[in-house]
């Protein structure tokens, strides 16, 4: 199992919009993908909703997990990149 840590770049943490991107990308893939913060249970990356759950805010380290390496490295970087930038 591919995994990368990455902190959140978004200034506002993991909320609609930038877990709603993360999402539509998780969709593309057809390898599960996880999400989770540091003690927490993984969540699927596919859905807005649970990304939202974790309360990932600007700097905190994720996790992400999937069997496809190209997957993990997609995901982590949306993670990591300020997806409210206009």
């Amino acid at each position: 199992m591919a995994s990368m840590t990455v902190k959140v770049g978004s200034p506002v943490g993991l909320h609609v919009r930038p877990a709603a991107i993360i999402a539509d990308k998780a969709g593309e893939f057809a390898e599960e993908i996880t999400i989770a913060t540091s003690g927490d249970a993984p969540v699927s990356a596919t859905s807005m909703m649970l990304i939202m759950t974790l309360g990932a805010e600007y700097g905190a380290e994720v996790t992400v997990e999937s069997e496809n390496p190209q997957a993990v490295a997609a995901i982590a970087e949306l993670v990591a990149k300020d997806l409210d930038a206009a």
